[in-house]
C-alpha cells in the first residue's frame, strides 16, 4: 500500500491497486518501454498490479506475463466504459490508474490518483484534461510511485 497526505487540502489516500494501459503508455509499437519491468517489480510489492487494453496490436498477454501482472481485455467499441467498470470493481478509492488514451479518460477521472502519459505515442487531449498529474513517459510515471514524496510536492495546497 501507498500512503498519501497532501498538506493543505485535507486528502488522505490509501493506494491499494494500480491499473496500467497498456499501448501508448507501457509500450511503444507494441514493445514494453525499457525500464518498466523492473519498476513494475518493485511497486508489486506495494500494490495489486493489473494491465487493461483493447490490445490493438496484440502484445498484452506477452507484456502481461513478462511483468507477471493480470490483464483484463476491454472492449474495441466501448473500452472506456469496461475500464471503469474494473475500476469500480477493484474500488475508485484505492486505486491509481496511469494511461494516455480516450478510452483511458473515465478511469482517469474516477481514479484516487491518476497519472496521463505522454510517450511517443502522445496523450489524448481528453484523458490529459481528466488526470491528476501529466507526464512525459511511464518511467517518470512509475518512478512518481516509487517515490510518492514527488506526488505529494506536486499536488500539495
Amino acid at each position: 500500500m501507498i500512503n498519501l497526505s497532501l498538506p493543505g487540502r485535507e486528502i488522505n489516500l490509501e493506494l491499494k491497486n494500480l491499473v496500467l494501459d497498456l499501448n501508448g503508455t507501457l509500450t511503444l509499437d507494441g514493445i514494453l518501454v525499457e525500464g518498466v519491468a523492473s519498476r513494475v517489480g518493485l511497486l508489486k510489492k506495494e500494490l495489486e498490479i493489473y494491465l487493461l487494453t483493447s490490445d490493438t496490436l496484440g502484445c498484452g498477454a506477452v507484456v502481461a506475463e513478462e511483468l507477471g501482472i493480470s490483464i483484463f481485455k476491454v472492449g474495441k467499441e466501448q473500452g472506456g466504459q469496461d475500464k471503469l467498470d474494473f475500476l469500480n470493481t477493484v474500488g475508485t478509492e484505492e486505486t491509481i490508474v496511469i494511461g494516455n488514451g480516450f478510452n483511458d479518460r473515465l478511469v482517469l477521472e474516477h481514479a484516487a490518483l491518476s497519472i496521463a502519459v505522454i510517450g511517443g505515442e502522445g496523450c489524448c487531449v481528453q484523458a490529459l484534461e481528466k488526470a491528476d498529474i501529466v507526464v512525459k513517459d511511464i518511467l517518470d510515471a512509475l518512478d512518481l510511485l516509487i517515490k510518492p514524496l514527488r506526488i505529494v510536492a506536486t499536488l500539495r495546497d
